[in-house]
């Protein structure tokens, strides 16, 4: 079983957030970008070919237009970077079984993945089935006999 983080691309989110702060005049410069990533002028030209990494940039840059740079775009940042950390512990022998299972739902929970809770009629759960039956309702009349009977 491969055991490492998946990895779609050989660039991270911070190399995104990093290039969309630098073209938004607000973060480092371009070569202090790259020493800080340890890439060169070849890696980032190939990245500005890639266009997974382009949207990324566009989208943190529009963000940071709008909004500036907010605490919650910082931890984004930095949530997603944890992840490998995340995922790392997950699959240690090291790590006890409760710290995973808090690890996993944890990050179930950031992705949105939890349950929703569904609309019927006892006002709860999460699944089952429910039998509403309709019979035919006459309206009760005086000649209907009621009978009620007490335990």
């Amino acid at each position: 079983m491969d055991t490492l983080p998946l990895s779609y691309h050989d660039w991270s989110d911070r190399l995104a957030m990093d290039v969309a702060l630098m073209l938004e005049n607000s973060g480092e410069s371009i070569d202090e970008v790259m020493a800080r990533h340890n890439i060169t002028i070849d890696d980032m030209g190939r990245f500005n070919t890639d266009k997974v990494f382009l949207k990324k940039v566009e989208e943190l840059r529009g963000e940071i237009r709008a909004n500036g740079m907010t605490f919650k775009l910082k931890a984004r940042a930095q949530a997603e970077e944890l992840l490998t950390t995340s995922w790392t512990l997950i699959h240690s022998p090291d790590v006890s079984a409760a710290v995973k299972a808090d690890l996993i739902k944890s990050t179930v929970k950031w992705g949105g993945l939890e349950p929703k809770p569904t609309d019927s009629m006892d006002g709860g759960g999460s699944g089952g089935v429910s039998i509403t039956i309709n019979l035919d309702q006459k309206p009760v009349s005086e000649a209907m006999k009621v009978i009620d009977n007490a335990a």
